[in-house]
Parts: structure tokens; sequence; C-alpha cells
């Protein structure tokens, strides 16, 4: 997936930090297993199974993202609300891929600048909840929080936590990277043949003829550098992929945390990029005391709840050296709060001079119920919150580094809106999340379009 790099930048590994130090601190969004000797029996199988990623993987995206920081790329992450173990097949892993490879096409044509590709999947098995139980018709059982921890059907075997999914999370998150891998590394993106990522949809989209005439665009620009130089065009038949997931179930993240030849520190090997969520970035808490000791670039959800004291706090702790790469902040605002909320929090990161990628996602702050029972999105407010996040960090004079998009590569109905004009009538025909509503592949293409339009309104008065 990437190729290794030197070490960043010099950093002071934490001396009274270790892998199961989280377990001293207030534990939330954990599931109760109700057998503690098989939980550790689970860990001790993961902890000696191989690992997901490597350490040199990892700091070529921390290089990257360093990168990003100074302007100089723009992330794009993105994938499932929550994987499901079924959804582990070739066809679902290869149209998630290719709506994203199609998005970095957008978003590299328009925005003249590398882009780094991270998944969100491979790992994303878990889901925080907001009660920890659940009640349907007089009967009470736990919530239901991803795959890695239990099974939706409700009924008390499903929903019992069981330490053994841990293990075929491991094993599916291993066969959709190695799925990926081989389909990078066999030409799946390559640029002399972008028309391949299509999907059934572009013919008949809206948005088709604009994504052609991009498409056509690079092709012949690539054939052009090609002929002049008479040689083939190099390292354009493959791209670099990240994967990512939010580290929220903290047994198995513990378990796959390891020191490598070579390398100083520990590091989590389950996901080159991992991220804390909201409900769990208590300074205090026990997810932000295992983020500490780490060496991957990590990232924390940021909502409108947060004060600039605590996020100048939270860093601190996180990334103490200011180390180039290490730390991405991801607002979460909602359309509606994103004007009064985030500005505080950009002053005062840039007036500290702390070091940070501000990543947008427009997704978590703006769920709503519909009228017929279904949790939506709608693309209005989406596009809302990620146009008015590129005004509000122009007005602040930071930089909006990248994106964080729950999509899907299926024709899914499950966000309203967008270039098709979905209602909430038609989310009942193909609504098949589990737990959050995800942009459709036409939607997620119209975002990145939108993300181009938009940096190039702000770039140019600049260069008038």
């Amino acid at each position: 997936m990437a190729t290794p790099d030197r070490n960043l930048h010099p950093v002071n590994l934490p001396a009274d930090w270790a892998p199961q130090g989280w377990r001293e601190r207030v534990a939330v969004q954990q599931p109760s297993y109700p057998d503690q000797g098989a939980l550790a029996t689970v860990q001790r199988e993961l902890a000696a199974l191989p690992p997901l990623v490597t350490s040199w993987e990892i700091m070529s995206l921390k290089h990257c993202l360093a990168e990003a920081q100074e302007g100089k790329r723009f992330l794009l992450q993105g994938g499932d609300c929550a994987e499901n173990f079924s959804d582990c097949s070739s066809e679902v892993i290869s149209n998630r891929l290719k709506v994203l490879l199609q998005m970095s096409l957008v978003l590299v044509h328009g925005l003249r600048l590398p882009v780094v590709r991270v998944g969100r999947f491979a790992g994303q098995y878990a889901k925080p909840r907001s009660t920890d139980t659940e009640t349907r018709g007089g009967q009470t059982l736990p919530s239901y929080r991803g795959d890695i921890i239990n099974a939706p059907d409700f009924t008390a075997e499903a929903r019992t936590p069981d330490p053994r999914r841990m293990i075929k999370a491991h094993a599916r998150s291993a066969m959709t990277m190695n799925f990926v891998r081989s389909l990078i590394d066999g030409g799946f993106a390559d640029l002399h043949h972008p028309e391949y990522w299509s999907l059934g949809w572009v013919g008949h989209s809206p948005l088709a003829d604009e994504y052609h005439r991009m498409v056509s665009s690079i092709g012949d620009a690539v054939r052009f550098m090609e002929t002049l130089s008479g040689e083939s065009v190099h390292n354009i038949n493959r791209v670099d992929f990240y994967t990512s997931h939010e580290a929220l179930l903290l047994p198995y993240e513990e378990a796959q945390t390891r020191q490598v030849p070579r390398q100083w520190g520990w590091f989590n090997l389950s996901t080159h990029f991992p991220w804390i969520g909201m409900r769990t970035a208590a300074l205090d808490g026990a997810h932000v005391e295992y983020f500490r000791g780490i060496r991957n670039p990590v990232a924390v959800k940021i909502g409108p709840s947060v004060t600039p004291d605590q996020l100048l706090k939270l860093i601190d702790v996180l990334n103490p050296d200011d180390e180039p790469g290490r730390l991405s902040l991801i607002h979460r605002m909602g359309a509606a709060h994103i004007a009064d909320k985030l500005p505080a929090l950009l002053d005062a990161v840039k007036r500290d001079g702390r070091r940070v990628l501000w990543i947008c996602d427009p997704m978590h702050g703006n769920t709503e119920s519909t009228s017929n029972g279904y949790k939506t999105r709608r693309f209005a407010n989406i596009r809302s919150e990620v146009e008015q996040s590129f005004d509000l960090h122009a007005a602040a004079g930071t930089r909006l580094g990248g994106v964080h998009l729950e999509l899907t590569g299926e024709d899914v109905t499950e966000c309203t809106g967008g270039a098709r004009d979905l209602t909430d009538a038609d989310l009942e025909r193909a609504y098949r999340s589990t737990v959050d509503p995800r942009l459709n592949y036409e939607q997620a293409l119209e975002t990145a379009m939108l993300i181009v339009r938009k940096q190039a309104q702000i770039a140019k008065p600049a260069s008038a």
C-alpha cells in the first residue's frame, strides 16, 4: 500500500505508558463480556497473529499527513459507517475502492494537489451507541455495537457480546486489505485507464458528462506527457492507499499494539490511522490514555460541545512535541452550528501555534429521523457544512486539509437530496445500513466536485 519512509521528527516516548495502561482509566462505550477468561484467551490469540499493517506504511502516511498540514496534499477519508462481516466480498470492496478512486481523481484534477487516500474500512466493525441497552416489546437486551462485538438480531444469543468475534474481524480485515492491495498492485488504479473505474451508474447520472470530460482530460494529459518524453510515465499505474477505523474496542486495539524491529516505540498494527470518536474523547478517559502512547498518526472527532481550552489540553496530551503529521482534528459540528462553534477553536489552535491537520466530517452532525422512521442525512446540509468549513477556515487564516465521509459504492438510498433529488419516500427503496446513513456513489462524487468548485471560489480573489 505504501513505501517505507524515514522518521519524521524526534519525539519523546512516554515513559509512563504501556498498551494496557488504559485499563486504569474510565473506559466508556465498551461491551460487558460475560466470560472474562474467554476474552483474555482471544486477546492472546490476536497478539500472536500477523499484523495487518506495517510500521513503515504507518510512517509513510504520517509523512503524507505532514505535507497535508502544509497545504501540499489533500486528505480523502471515506467508507462505511460500520462494516458488516457479510460485506467482505469482492464486489462490495471493489465498488468501494472504485468510488474513492473516482473521488480522488476529481480532487487531483480540480485541486491540482496529490490526494492522500484513506479508506474507512478493514477494521471499522465497532460503533458507539447512545444507550447500553435496547427495549422492544417489553424485552431489554444489549445494544448492537457492531459485528466485532455482537449481532444485530434482537435475540439474547445474538446480542450477547462474544470475544471470538474479534478473531473474525481480524480475519475479514486481513482479507479486505489483501484484496485492496492486490487490486492496486495489479493496476486497478492505472491512470492510463481511469474509465475502468466506472460503475454502472456513471452513464445514467446527471454528473456523467462532467465526469467523462474529466476522465478524458486526464487520459489526454498522460498520453501527451508520454509523447513528449518518448517513454511511459512512471508511477501512475498504482496509488498508495491507507486504512483507518475508530479505535473504539480497546481490548482489540491493545492486542495488536506492538514493538517492531528497527523502530522505537509502540505501533497499533491493526490500522494505519486510528481515530477517537467524540463520545470517547474525555481528557482523562481510557481512549485518550491509549492513544497518547502509539506512534501512528491519530485523529480526534471534535463536536460542538468542545471548548477551546479543552481542545488545547487534548492537543497537549496527544501531541506534546508538536510532531508533524501526528494529529488530525476532524470537526463535525452540523450545518446549523458550525458557524457559531468552529471559529473559536480555529483561533485558539492558530494562536497557540499548534501543528494539526483540520478535516471536515459533514456527516455526523447532520443526522436526523424522518416521519417514516428512517435515520437520514440531507445532502443540502452535508453540502452546506463542507462549504461553510472552507469559508470559516479561509476567514481564520487556517487551512481545511481534508474531508471524512461515510459512503458506499453501492446503489443505496440512505441520504436524501443530491443530483437525483432523493426524497424521504425513496429511503425505503434501498436502505441497507444497519447503523448510519451513507452517501451513495453518485452523492459521493458530487461531494468531490463541490469541494473542487468551492476551493476554486475561495482561491479566486487571492489570484485576481
